[in-house]
């Protein structure tokens, strides 16, 4: 058996299967179906996590038992998203697309009505298995169908699962929790996945099943790929709460999602007809998409996490406040993707300057931010905001551009199933780190505050005849104007702290784009539209 029928078995490619489809308004409906449920499982996750405390409020969880309610989702969606495409390619595009958006529209119409935590959780672990399938299918349905002078058009739609759904969940959040009740957190999906459910019937393309593709199933690494990135997310999220490797539980799930995933990377490298293709890694293009769309993500985070994390923290902004904000970037997106995508359609176009320009704006909008002070207020942030709806889709498009150019049609379902698993862990593991970052800084910064101000109980105790806000004269009960101002002090030095923190997390993704921008122009080989 050659290479190429081999190849062609793995995938499921035979020739009827591989023949191209004639680009119609059909499939552009059957397209936009796929679209809304992949932009409805990132919703789910995201709604979900900022809406967490008024959830946790109204079912009585704490925080502990809160933050499982969120990783169980995004472990079994991690887990999905890696085999998706392959299950896609043996049931047909369409009717696994479709199997998966009606159970996860079941799980969210149930959810609300668990039981006890423990039934939440289980649910939520379900449908995290549906919700993560829907993302991969958008790539691979674009690889798949669209002729090459729309493709990029196509991969513009799946942008948006990075640069539109993400910064538009805040002000979900916002309008569910405020105005419709804490439900509809849960069931705000249903509505636009019924719609794409009847897109998908109605646009995309009916492939034949290919049940003979379970005798080549590439079974260890299924089972090990998915359990191993499972725990790895896992450990990603509870790492913080639970102090990482002080914590046994966290150690534990680190060895096994390490030796699980080192069994998983050489099971693939060896395997006839593996989940992950690595040998794809050695083409440049494709390493360089995979290694840049991880730092994104991270990267992305300055324009949704910190903005937000300030209004909260230290303006004590309600989502509903700080919510048009995000709005900022992920409207524009609707527009700007497939512009930028109009762009590198343009042959003399280098797709490297464009993704240049992009991570160059990106981190222009971040030494902004690192300007930050206690004085700031949302109208500071809007001009960052629009720079960053700008610079996101700059960043994203040619890394699709370039990393699917290398790809054979073939093997699209490899393509899909490596970008999105990258693309999701990407996203968890860069907000672990930023968090982790952030309490480091502040915590030096808060014992360098305090430090300066030198023997607090001392000041404290002498009275002060001046203007300042924070310290007042004493009366004869002194002490307890002292406990009082002592509290004004400890939430003066947690403010500028915490403000000094985001500062420096600013400039930490600077370093992180000037990083990606050098890279750009190291490994990838220059791009021409399809």
């Amino acid at each position: 058996m050659n290479q190429s029928v081999a190849l062609n078995m793995a995938v499921g490619g035979a020739a009827t299967a591989a023949l191209p489809q004639p680009f119609t308004l059909k499939l552009v409906i059957g397209l936009v179906g796929v679209l809304l449920a992949s932009l409805c499982s990132g919703l789910n996750d995201r709604v979900t996590d900022i809406a967490l405390v008024d959830v946790r409020g109204v079912l009585s969880i704490s925080s502990d038992q809160g933050s499982w309610l969120i990783g169980a989702y995004q472990a079994t969606a991690v887990g999905a998203t890696m085999v998706a495409p392959w299950m896609a390619m043996t049931f047909s595009i369409r009717r696994f697309a479709m199997s998966m958006t009606a159970g996860f529209i079941l799980l969210a119409a149930i959810i609300p009505f668990a039981p006890n935590l423990t039934m939440l959780i289980i649910l939520r672990s379900i449908q995290g298995i549906f919700g993560g399938a829907l993302p991969p299918l958008l790539m691979t349905v674009a690889l798949r169908f669209l002729p090459p002078h729309y493709k990029l058009y196509g991969l513009s739609a799946y942008a948006l699962t990075a640069t539109f759904g993400p910064n538009i969940a805040t002000s979900m959040a916002a309008l569910w929790t405020d105005y419709a009740g804490w439900k509809w957190v849960f069931w705000q999906v249903i509505p636009p996945c019924v719609i794409g459910f009847m897109m998908m019937g109605y646009g995309i393309p009916q492939d034949p099943m290919r049940f003979e593709r379970f005798r080549q199933m590439d079974r260890i690494g299924t089972l090990t790929g998915c359990s191993g990135m499972a725990l790895l997310v896992l450990v990603m999220q509870q790492g913080e709460r639970l102090d990482w490797f002080n914590s046994p539980l966290i150690t534990l799930m680190f060895l096994a999602s390490l030796a699980l995933l080192t069994l998983f990377a050489v099971n693939e490298w060896y395997h006839p007809f593996p989940l992950f293709k690595l040998q794809m890694l050695r083409r440049h293009n494709f390493s360089h998409g995979l290694l840049t769309l991880f730092g994104l993500m991270l990267l992305f985070l300055s324009g949704s996490a910190l903005p937000s994390g300030y209004l909260a923290q230290v303006e004590g902004f309600r989502a509903v406040q700080f919510g048009p904000l995000a709005l900022t970037i992920g409207l524009p997106q609707l527009i700007l993707a497939p512009l930028v995508a109009a762009v590198l359609n343009i042959r003399w176009v280098d797709s490297r300057w464009v993704l240049a320009c992009g991570l160059g704006l990106l981190a222009f909008t971040c030494y902004w931010g690192s300007q930050l002070t206690t004085a700031w207020s949302r109208d500071n942030f809007y001009l960052i905001q629009t720079m960053q709806a700008f610079g996101q889709p700059m960043a994203v498009m040619p890394i699709l551009m370039g990393a699917t150019s290398v790809v054979l049609p073939p093997e699209g379902p490899f393509a899909s199933a490596m970008f999105n698993t990258t693309r999701a862990l990407g996203s968890i593991a860069g907000g672990a780190l930023l968090t982790e970052f952030l309490h480091h800084r502040q915590q030096i910064h808060s014992n360098v505050l305090l430090n300066h101000a030198g023997n607090s109980s001392y000041l404290l105790s002498q009275p002060y005849e001046g203007g300042s806000t924070f310290l007042a004269p004493l009366n004869k009960d002194g002490s307890a104007i002292s406990a009082e101002i002592l509290g004004q002090f400890s939430q003066l030095v947690r403010k500028q702290s915490l403000v000094l923190g985001i500062s420096d997390s600013y400039l930490a993704i600077i370093v992180l784009a000037l990083s990606l921008t050098v890279l750009a122009f190291l490994l990838p080989k220059r791009t021409f539209p399809p």
